[in-house]
């Protein structure tokens, strides 16, 4: 489903975010990418989402090398991945409802398939009694749900998680990594970044870890 294939990504001070990388992620798998703040992980997830592009070495996503996507096909292969982000990057002038419906409405879908999507989304993530409420009196988690529902809505056959527990306590964060699991045993292939060792060594699941831009360790629990 991911493929890296020795990838660098040199930025333009000269920093070298990523060094020869090469590892796989099946189709259907969750896997847990780690290692310490700036070796790497945000970097992968933003070749993927083709944030950025590397500077050697190829990056395939089911099936297709993305060196073949021009700028034109970058939404077409966005449709196709979900985002969860560590600070939500929720719009709080906007209901729950409005928050998760904008993927749809961007990519244009009729009125009642957005209201069916948005209430299905909430429903699998537990909110689905807050659609009307505002952002701001969402507990933490609640808001971290909100965005994995706006992540999920579209039905992106990829999930990507960029430090999702990083500002909630322990019990908020096992809940959160259940509705990942959730979701990767209905079919997603789910990517998690995350500094959080302890949770995760919990969950079997393979882990990558990465450091100073190159890949110490990927395999199997």
């Amino acid at each position: 489903m991911i493929t890296f294939d020795r990838v660098s990504k040199r930025y333009e001070e000269g920093h070298d975010a990523l060094r020869e990388v090469s590892v796989s992620i099946d189709r259907d798998e969750l896997v847990f990418l780690t290692g310490h703040s700036g070796a790497g992980k945000s970097t992968m997830l933003r070749l993927i989402m083709l944030m950025d592009r590397p500077s050697r070495g190829q990056v395939t996503v089911d099936g297709q090398n993305l060196a073949t996507v021009r700028p034109r096909g970058v939404p077409q292969h966005r449709r196709n991945i979900g985002v969860v982000f560590q600070n939500h990057q929720l719009l709080f002038d906007r209901t729950v409802f409005d928050n998760v419906a904008l993927p749809l409405i961007i990519a244009g879908y009729d009125h009642r398939e957005v209201g069916r999507r948005v209430r299905a989304a909430l429903d699998k993530v537990g909110l689905l009694n807050r659609e009307r409420a505002m952002p701001l009196t969402l507990s933490g988690g609640e808001q971290q749900r909100v965005g994995i529902a706006r992540a999920v809505v579209g039905k992106p056959k990829i999930l990507l998680a960029d430090e999702p527990t990083g500002n909630l306590d322990p019990i908020l964060s096992a809940e959160i990594m259940n509705l990942f699991e959730a979701f990767n045993q209905v079919g997603v292939t789910v990517l998690i970044a995350s500094h959080d060792l302890i949770l995760i060594s919990r969950l079997q699941h393979r882990i990558i870890t990465l450091q100073q831009g190159r890949l110490v360790t990927g395999s199997a629990p």
